[in-house]
Parts: C-alpha cells; sequence; structure tokens
C-alpha cells in the first residue's frame, strides 16, 4: 500500500489509557483502524478494525513499536511525553488522553517541563502526580479526537488531489 491508499491508523499507547473505549467507538464510526500496544495481552473489542499487539516487557518496547511504526497521516494516543515527541517528529498527529494535542510549536516545552519534574522528583522534591482523569477531560478528547480524524482526512484527500 502507498501512503496514499494506506487507510489513516489510530495508535494506542494501551498500558494505562482512560479513553480505550472512546477511540474504538470513534474509530468505528469512521472506519479507521485501531492498532493498542501495550506491554502484555490487553482485551480488546473483537472487531476485524481493531488489532491487539503485545510489544514485549522490555522498557518502553511498546514505545518503540509504535514509534518506529507511526508517521504521516496517523494518530497516536499516549501520555507519555517522549513517545510523543518521537511520534510528533514522525509526522503523526498525537493527543493526550485529557485532549490535549502534542503538536511541533509545544513538543519541545513540555519535554522541558517533563524532564525539570523528573529531576526534581528525583532530588526528592515533592512535585506532586498528575491531576485526576474528569469527565471534562473525556470530553474534550472526544471532541479534539474527532477533529483530529477530519483533518488528517482532508489532508489525505488535498494531497491525493495534488499528484492526480
Amino acid at each position: 500500500m502507498t501512503t496514499e491508499t494506506a487507510p489513516i491508523t489510530i495508535y494506542v499507547d494501551a498500558d494505562a489509557c482512560p479513553v480505550k473505549d472512546e477511540i474504538y467507538r470513534v474509530a468505528i464510526r469512521h472506519g479507521l483502524p485501531v492498532i493498542v500496544v501495550a506491554g502484555g495481552f490487553i482485551r480488546v473489542p473483537d472487531d476485524p478494525l481493531i488489532t491487539r499487539i503485545a510489544a514485549g516487557s522490555g522498557m518502553d518496547a511498546a514505545d518503540d513499536w509504535i514509534a518506529e511504526r507511526t508517521g504521516p497521516d496517523d494518530i497516536v494516543i499516549t501520555a507519555d511525553i517522549p513517545l510523543a515527541s518521537r511520534c510528533v517528529k514522525a509526522g503523526s498527529a498525537v493527543i493526550a488522553p485529557n485532549g490535549k494535542p502534542f503538536t511541533e510549536a509545544s513538543i519541545g516545552m513540555t519535554l522541558a517541563v517533563r524532564n525539570l519534574m523528573t529531576d526534581l522528583r528525583s532530588s526528592g522534591e515533592v512535585t506532586g502526580g498528575p491531576r485526576s482523569f474528569t469527565p471534562r477531560d473525556r470530553s474534550t478528547f472526544l471532541s479534539t479526537l474527532d477533529t483530529t480524524i477530519r483533518r488528517a482526512q482532508r489532508q489525505r484527500a488535498a494531497r491525493v488531489q495534488q499528484q492526480s
């Protein structure tokens, strides 16, 4: 398959993803394949559009699996900032489970803040943790995912039209 005929694919960094069910519903509505990647076995719906990958238990195995395969027109769902950075560099649209998009313009600062917080925690500072996931986060995620899919479809259609 060429890039123009390969479907837009949604990759899910699934081990701690709170919006998997929402991803499945939206993807099925749009007829898009979903690849659910986890370190080990994870239950997914029995649907031909949904594929489960057990990437292995090695450090960052699921992240590496996703980063090696994703590219332009693909959508990646992850809360992992280093993985988001790798996928943005590959040209993918990347969304956090709370609906926050990671972009070329924002990923550098996001990664820097993440590294700073990691350094602070390793030096003994108490920094708290991530805030709780809320119903508003779920709603924002659904809206962002739908918008991102529509944008990817428009961009692909425009590119295919330019080539013909």
